[in-house]
């Protein structure tokens, strides 16, 4: 027995038919707040244009393409994607077959697996990408051992029976899911996938349910997750129509490379004639002039999921938390930074600061996140000063206090000096006088040649700043730290943030000078993780 293209056909529709069945129970099995929207509306959307295929008269690989044309242009939310990146390398390994025996399928979904891995930049075991893997890697190693003899449905009934033990164990593999008690939405989506093309495999496809409702055996508990809590606030898609320059496959690696660093969740298919995008980011105007470089924006989709997941909580009556009296927003870069200062009490990080400054919707939507009636805000950055104060000016259920931080050392001692026993007007203002007595050095190095202030500065040397302002230029860290300390009084308390870029060897030096020249001084040595700066010292 082998599959031909309107038998292929019969169980793509019927698949498609499974997933619009159940995407309620699919949805409900979402942990990340309203992930994209939902994943059984997603995954459902992404198959319902292959409908026009049930007179499909052709060989499998011409229903193969068509059905990978069809979703990669429908596909939404990051599930949806995936999936039609597992149908697009699915019809890549069928590509002039005209019939498919039990070989033929595993090759395909080894294809189709390889194809979605590719595409994912961060590959989260656990997932839809878990059950696609093993039920390949299962499926390659059954067939080459002779299983099913080319039998097709046999090959279906086995894979079934795989995705189904995988999809149990995704919660052992994913925390959070376990935390919810539920298995992956994504993961549990292929399932059905597979389960409605065998149906029609065995005769009796999946018809389309009108309205009903499919019974929901289990949901995602996550009224504990905090809306302040989702890095990036806006999920956004795009297919991009390439011009004539970037026509063909992997033409537009610069573009995937821009976008790992513009947020999460991201999802990239570089395909002959069209760009397709997911990411989870906080600007998703700059996603989408980048993209308008290429080509021209055939969809665009953006939604908040700030609010989708307090509208969520609202529908589901999630009991809303007490307004605090008092909450505060940081801008900040580096896991170590932004532990920082959550640890000091701050409620909401706001990712951000040099090279990347945050905009006023991105503040507006973390004063939106903070339930409290007076926030203040540390920009820590002078570039951010007047976006915080157009957000604070913006906002009218909520007095906001913008305090004047240029440097993260000055917001670490702001939050270090509030005082409950103070009014908010008082407490920002002490926490704006005690910031500016704070002396920051920080070190970079220069990006092309330069003369500043008489100082004649070469692409790449380093460049020690003193308060923000350059004053020292040598070739390495240590010689700048020299110069700088000369300018310093000695201190009562150090504290060294390490960058990403740090060096053991250097920290180690860097904190042997300091020692010496405050020898009683209490100094603290962290993990900032900050870029750009390999390190960043608060004198006080």
């Amino acid at each position: 027995m082998k599959i031909d293209g309107k038998k292929f056909s019969e169980m793509c529709i019927s698949a498609a038919n499974a997933l619009n069945n159940d995407q309620a129970a699919i949805n409900a099995l979402n942990v990340f707040p309203v992930p994209d929207g939902d994943t059984g509306v997603n995954m459902s959307l992404t198959m319902s244009t292959i409908q026009n295929l049930r007179e499909f008269e052709g060989t499998v690989s011409d229903c193969a393409t068509k059905v990978a044309d069809s979703m990669l242009r429908a596909a939404r939310g990051n599930s949806g994607a995936i999936l039609s990146l597992f149908f697009r390398g699915f019809a890549k390994a069928l590509k002039g077959l005209e019939e498919v025996d039990s070989a033929d399928l595993a090759n395909a979904f080894e294809r189709g697996t390889r194809e979605a891995y590719g595409a994912v930049m961060t590959p989260t075991e656990g997932t839809i990408l878990t059950v696609m893997r093993i039920c390949a890697e299962k499926g390659i190693e059954a067939t080459r051992k002779g299983r099913f003899a080319g039998n097709p449905k046999a090959f279906f009934v086995y894979i079934l029976k795989v995705a189904n033990e995988t999809l149990a164990i995704t919660p052992e593999l994913l925390p959070l899911l376990k935390d919810a008690g539920v298995v992956d939405a994504g993961g549990s989506g292929f399932v059905t996938v597979i389960a409605g093309m065998l149906q029609a495999l065995q005769n009796h496809p999946v018809e389309r349910e009108g309205g009903e409702t499919a019974a929901v055996s289990g949901v995602a508990d996550f009224n504990d997750f905090d809306t302040g809590d989702i890095k990036y606030a806006y999920c956004t898609e795009c297919i991009v129509d390439k011009t004539d320059e970037y026509q063909g496959e992997g033409k537009c690696e610069s573009f995937r490379h821009y976008l790992t660093h513009m947020g999460d969740s991201l999802v990239f298919v570089d395909d002959e004639k069209i760009i397709k995008v997911h990411i989870h980011t906080n600007h998703p105007g700059k996603v989408l002039e980048k993209a308008l470089i290429h080509g021209s924006l055939y969809t665009v989709k953006i939604e908040n999921m700030r609010n989708q997941h307090t509208e969520l909580l609202e529908e589901k009556g999630a009991v809303a938390e007490p307004r605090l009296p008092v909450g505060f927003i940081s801008i900040a870069v580096g896991d170590g930074v932004a532990a920082t200062f959550r640890d000091l009490g701050v409620g909401y990080v706001v990712p951000g600061g040099q090279t990347m400054n945050p905009s006023t919707d991105d503040i507006l939507a973390a004063i939106d996140a903070v339930n409290a009636d007076n926030i203040f805000i540390l920009p820590n950055n002078k570039n951010i000063f007047l976006v915080a104060e157009r957000a604070a000016e913006m906002t009218t259920d909520k007095k906001i206090f913008v305090v004047h931080t240029s440097q993260f050392t000055q917001g670490f001692t702001a939050m270090m000096t509030y005082d409950e026993s103070l009014t908010p007007a008082q407490n920002a203002a002490a926490m704006e006088e005690v910031a500016a007595t704070v002396t920051t050095i920080s070190f970079t190095r220069a990006v092309r040649d330069a003369e500043i202030d008489g100082m004649h500065i070469k692409n790449g040397e380093v460049l020690g700043l003193l308060n923000g302002k350059v004053r020292a230029v040598a070739a390495d860290i240590p010689a700048a730290l020299e110069q700088l300390l000369d300018a310093v009084n000695a201190p009562a308390f150090v504290s060294v943030y390490a960058g990403a870029d740090a060096m053991d060897t250097v920290t180690a030096k860097v904190q042997e000078m300091l020692a010496a020249r405050a020898p009683s001084a209490e100094m603290l040595v962290l993990e900032g993780g900050q870029p750009l700066y390999d390190y960043v010292i608060s004198l006080e």
